[in-house]
C-alpha cells in the first residue's frame, strides 16, 4: 500500500467511524420519546407503495411545478451517483479499481454515461436552486430559519462534487487519450479544451489528483455534515416515508387512542420526551421547504401557526434536551422548564389549527405535523385545563346534552316532524330492522340551515324507496369536536355511549351527510370496538342515481354554473372527491362544474375543523371569507358543498353583500329535482 493509499484509508476509516457515531447518537436521541408510535410494520404492501411513489418517485415533491423537478433531479442524481461514489472510495484504497475491470466495455460506458449526464443535470438543478434561494426568495422560504447559510452551503458542496467529478473524468480521458472510451457528452468537450490549450501532462495529472482527492474528501465531509444539518433528510426521508402515519386504508388522520386509565403524571405532550419516536424522526426528516406552511389556511390568513415551525421546534428541542437525558444526567430546572410547549410553541399557534391535514398531505417526506399539534392540545386541556374561553360552553354542552350547543336531546329529531321517519327504537319494538341507519349529526339536527339538508336527504331516501331509520334522541355527538380540541376524556365518553347504542340495535350500515361523523364512526370508533360500514351521503346518492332509483323531473329550469368545495374530512381524510361532483352532474342540467384555484386534495379549509367552529378568529383575515372569495372568483352562480360545517362557514361569508353567491348541499340540488 502506498503512502497516499494509507492516508486515504485512514481518512475513510475516520469518516466512517464518525458517521457511525453520529448515527448511533441520533438513534439514542429517538429513544427519549415516551409516547407510543404504534405498529410501523403493518400493511407492508401499502408502506412499500408509499416508499416507491412518495419516496423514490418523488410524487409529493413534483406537486410544486417549479422547485419540484429541481429537487427531484437532485434526489435522483444522489441515488445514481452513489454507485460512482463507491467506486471512487474503493479506488482510494485499491489502486486501479474500476467497474470496467468486471463488466463488458459497453456496459461500463453506459455506467460512465449515466454518471456524466446525471452530474450535469444535478449541476444545472443546483444552480437554479441557488438562484431561487438567493435571488428569487419565494415567500414560503422566508421566516423561521431561512437563509441561515446551511442550505446554501449544502448546495455549494453538491455543486463542487459535480464539478470535481467532471474534472476527474475529463483529465482521466486526456491521460488515456491513446485508448479513449466512447464519446462522453460532458467530459469529452472538457478534455478537448484541456488538450487544445496544450496543458502539460504533469499539470493534467495534478488536476486529476487534486480533483479526485477533493471529490473523495467532499463525499466524506458531506456525509458527516448531514447529521448536523437540516439536510439530514437526505438519509432519513426514505425510512420516514415507509414508517409514515398515512399507511393503511381508513387510517389517514386517525388520532391514537389515549389510555385514560394509565398511571401517568400527564396526558398528552408538553415536551419532546412525551412525544413518540416517530414525531422526533419527523423532526430529523424536515427539509424546511415550507410547503406545509404555504398551504396552511391559518398561516395564509395571518395567524401565528406555521406547521414548518412546529416541526423545526420539535427538532431543536430534541437536540437541546436529548443529550442530557441520554447521558443519564437529570436536566436542571431551567432546562426542564424550557419545554417544547410555551417556550417553543405557543398556545396561539396550537389553537389556530383547523386540523385540515393540508400540511400533512403536502409534505414531500411524509411528516405528520398535526400529530404533534394534537398531542400538545391534549396536554393543555387534560393536564392544565388551558383552552380558549369560548370552548368551555361547548365542552359543558357536550357533556350534558350530547351536543356542542345547549339544545335538549329530546329536540334532536324535531326536524323530522311530519316526515313519517321511524326511529330505531320504534322499529325494534316491531321486530323490524332498516337497510341503513341515517346518522343525522348535531349540525343536521339543530342548525337551522343544516336542517334543510337533512330534510332534503331524507326526502331522497324516501323517494328512492330506501328503508332507513334514525336514532332520534338516542343519537349523541360523535365526539370529533371534543377530540380535536384535546378533550380525549369527553370524546371517549361520547364515543363509547354511541357505540353502546349502535351495538344494542346491531347496526352495521350507516349513512351520514356530515364528513366529521363519517370519519369518526367509520375510522376512529374502531379502536374503541365500534366496527361499522359508514357511507357518506354524496357517495350514497351517486350510487342511487347510477342505479336509476331516484325519480327526477325531466326539466329543472335554467342551467347553472356550479363550483364544488371539497370538505377536508371528506377529501384529504377519506379520499372522496368524485362522488359529490358526479351527483351534481347527474342531478342537474349544469352549464359547467368549475374548479376553484385550490380544489380536491389542494382544497382550502372552510375554517371550521379542529374545533375552530366554536372559537373566534381574532387575528388576520377570516378563513371562511378567504375561501368564499376564492370560490366566487370562479364566476359560479352557486357553491355546492357536502358538509354542514362548510355550509355554515361558507354560507355566512359575505352574506348580505352585493354579489353574494348562495351555498347549497349536493342533497338539496338533487331534492330540488325530485318528482312530486
Amino acid at each position: 500500500m502506498t503512502l497516499s493509499q494509507g492516508i486515504f484509508a485512514l481518512c475513510l476509516a475516520i469518516g466512517a467511524a464518525f458517521f457511525s457515531y453520529n448515527a448511533q447518537r441520533l438513534v439514542r436521541y429517538l429513544r427519549i420519546a415516551g409516547g407510543s408510535a404504534g405498529s410501523r410494520l403493518n400493511d407492508i404492501p401499502r408502506r412499500l407503495w408509499n416508499l416507491l411513489t412518495i419516496g423514490f418517485a418523488q410524487t409529493k415533491i413534483l406537486r410544486d411545478p417549479v422547485a419540484g423537478p429541481l429537487h427531484a433531479m437532485v434526489f435522483w442524481g444522489f441515488l445514481v451517483l452513489q454507485v460512482g461514489a463507491i467506486e471512487i472510495l474503493v479506488q482510494g484504497v485499491v489502486r486501479g479499481f474500476s467497474y470496467g475491470n468486471f463488466v463488458p466495455a459497453p456496459v461500463h460506458w453506459v455506467f460512465l454515461l449515466s454518471q456524466e449526464l446525471t452530474a450535469g443535470a444535478v449541476l444545472v438543478a443546483v444552480g437554479a436552486l441557488l438562484y431561487r434561494r438567493i435571488v428569487v426568495r419565494p415567500k414560503r422560504l422566508q421566516g423561521d430559519r431561512v437563509h441561515s447559510g446551511d442550505a446554501i452551503l449544502i448546495l455549494a458542496m453538491i455543486a463542487a462534487l459535480m464539478i470535481t467529478l467532471m474534472l476527474v473524468s475529463a483529465t482521466h480521458r486526456v491521460i488515456n487519450s491513446e485508448h479513449p472510451v466512447a464519446v462522453q457528452p460532458v467530459s469529452s468537450p472538457i478534455a478537448a479544451m484541456i488538450m487544445a490549450l496544450g496543458t502539460p501532462p504533469n499539470v493534467v495529472e495534478a488536476i486529476l489528483a487534486t480533483s479526485w482527492w477533493t471529490h473523495a474528501l467532499l463525499i466524506l465531509v458531506f456525509l458527516n455534515y448531514l447529521p448536523y444539518s437540516k439536510h439530514l433528510h437526505v438519509i432519513v426521508s426514505l425510512p420516514n416515508t415507509f414508517l409514515s402515519n398515512t399507511s393503511g386504508p381508513g387510517r389517514v388522520g386517525v388520532m391514537p387512542l389515549m389510555d385514560l386509565e394509565a398511571e401517568t403524571e400527564h396526558f398528552g405532550a408538553a415536551d419532546v420526551d412525551h412525544l413518540t419516536w416517530k414525531n422526533l424522526l419527523d423532526g430529523y426528516t424536515c427539509t424546511e421547504c415550507g410547503r406545509c406552511t404555504s398551504v396552511c389556511p391559518a398561516n395564509i390568513t395571518g395567524k401565528a401557526l406555521s406547521p414548518r415551525k412546529i416541526v423545526i421546534n420539535t427538532r431543536e428541542r430534541t437536540m437541546e434536551l436529548a443529550p442530557h437525558l441520554v447521558s443519564g444526567a437529570a436536566p436542571n430546572g431551567d432546562l426542564r422548564e424550557h419545554r417544547l410547549l410555551d417556550q417553543f410553541i405557543t398556545e396561539d399557534e396550537l389553537w389556530a389549527c383547523t386540523s385540515c391535514r393540508a400540511c400533512v398531505y403536502e409534505c414531500p417526506v411524509s411528516i405528520d405535523q398535526l400529530e404533534v399539534i394534537n398531542e400538545l392540545r391534549r396536554y393543555l386541556v387534560l393536564s392544565e385545563s388551558r383552552f380558549p374561553e369560548e370552548v368551555q360552553p361547548a365542552f359543558e354542552a357536550l357533556e350534558r346534552n350530547g351536543a356542542p350547543w345547549a339544545f335538549p336531546p329530546s329536540s334532536r329529531a324535531d326536524w323530522a316532524a311530519g316526515l313519517d321517519i321511524p326511529t330505531m327504537a320504534e322499529l325494534s319494538e316491531r321486530g323490524e330492522s332498516p337497510e341503513v341507519l341515517y346518522w343525522v349529526g348535531c349540525m343536521g339536527s339543530f342548525d337551522e340551515r343544516a336542517k334543510k339538508t337533512t330534510v332534503a336527504f331524507a326526502r331522497i331516501l324516501k323517494a328512492a324507496g330506501v328503508r332507513f331509520a334514525i336514532l332520534g334522541q338516542e343519537e349523541s355527538c360523535n365526539g370529533d369536536p371534543a377530540r380535536r380540541m384535546g378533550n380525549e376524556y369527553l370524546y371517549q365518553m361520547l364515543a363509547k355511549q354511541n357505540i353502546e347504542t349502535l351495538d344494542r340495535y346491531k347496526v352495521k350500515a350507516i349513512i351520514t351527510n356530515c364528513p366529521h361523523c363519517f370519519h369518526q364512526i367509520g375510522n376512529e370508533y374502531e379502536s374503541l370496538g365500534g366496527h361499522y360500514e359508514v357511507v357518506h351521503h354524496s357517495t350514497y346518492i351517486a350510487a342511487l342515481l347510477q342505479e336509476g332509483r331516484i325519480p327526477l323531473r325531466e326539466t329543472a329550469g335554467a342551467a347553472q354554473r356550479i363550483v364544488y368545495h371539497d370538505a377536508c374530512y371528506l377529501g384529504r381524510y377519506n379520499g372522496i372527491y368524485d362522488a359529490p361532483r358526479d351527483v351534481i352532474r347527474q342531478a342537474l342540467p349544469v352549464l359547467d362544474v368549475v374548479e376553484a384555484k385550490r380544489s380536491k386534495d389542494r382544497s382550502l379549509c372552510c375554517g371550521a375543523g379542529g374545533g375552530r367552529m366554536w372559537m373566534e378568529e381574532r387575528t388576520g383575515k377570516r378563513i371562511n371569507v378567504e375561501r368564499k372569495e376564492e370560490l366566487a372568483a370562479t364566476g359560479a352562480d352557486t357553491v355546492a358543498v357536502a358538509c354542514p360545517f362548510c355550509m355554515t362557514m361558507l354560507g355566512d361569508a359575505g352574506k348580505g353583500t352585493e354579489g353574494y353567491v348562495p351555498v347549497v348541499d349536493v342533497a338539496e340540488l338533487v331534492a330540488s329535482r325530485l318528482k312530486a
